[in-house]
Order: C-alpha cells, then sequence, then structure tokens
C-alpha cells in the first residue's frame, strides 16, 4: 500500500514562501505519477499540481504562476515550492498519485499550511 509523508507546512505571511516535501516509499505508483493535493478548512481535497509524463506539469488556475511542482527520483522524493502564498492557500497539502491508473495510497497525515498575517 506504501507510505507518504508530508512536511515543511508553517505558518507564513501574504507573501511568503514555503517548500513542501513529499517522502513516497512502498507505493505501486511512480512519483512521475503523483500530484498535490490540499484540503482548506470545511472544503473538499482538491488536485492543484501535478506530473502529466516525462517533464510536464499541470497546475490549478488557483496556483498556476506562484507554484512549482518538481521530483527527486532518486530519494523517492517530491516537493512543491510555493510562492506569492495568499491567506486562500491557506489548507492542509496532501500528495498522492493523480493517475487515473492507480487507486491512491493511504493518505498520509499532511501538512498545515497556514497564510495570515
Amino acid at each position: 500500500q506504501g507510505q507518504l509523508v508530508e512536511s515543511g507546512g508553517g505558518l507564513v505571511q501574504p507573501g511568503g514562501s514555503l517548500r513542501l516535501s513529499c517522502a513516497a516509499s512502498g507505493t505501486v505508483f511512480s512519483i512521475d505519477t503523483m500530484g498535490w493535493y490540499r484540503q482548506p478548512p470545511g472544503k473538499q481535497r482538491e488536485l492543484i499540481a501535478r506530473f502529466t509524463g516525462g517533464t510536464g506539469t499541470h497546475y490549478a488556475d488557483s496556483v498556476k504562476g506562484r507554484f512549482t511542482i518538481s521530483r527527486d527520483n532518486t530519494k523517492g522524493t517530491m516537493y512543491l515550492q510555493m510562492n506569492s502564498l495568499k491567506p486562500e492557500d491557506t489548507a492542509v497539502y496532501y500528495c498522492n498519485t493523480a493517475s487515473p491508473m492507480y487507486n491512491f495510497a493511504s493518505w498520509g497525515q499532511g501538512t498545515q499550511v497556514t497564510v495570515s498575517s
């Protein structure tokens, strides 16, 4: 089933930056099929960034131009660089597969990002 461990969240002021990490181990899917999700308070979890095959990436409109997804396959780790953060980015951030070819692995605990002055 595998294990997903997210880290790097915290409290940041509007306009600030954070870098999230996701360590994946034992999953049936590779990091190349993964993406970042977030769940704002009281809302559903949504996919915001993912790899699309090869070096391709795709972003939700809400984060496009501000967030960058990357990976280090040798470390089994995926990253999300978040710049120009806004209060509406406040959420718990998760990683998991973003490919319809695979079932989700068990969700990790997520990492809380709070954007507030």
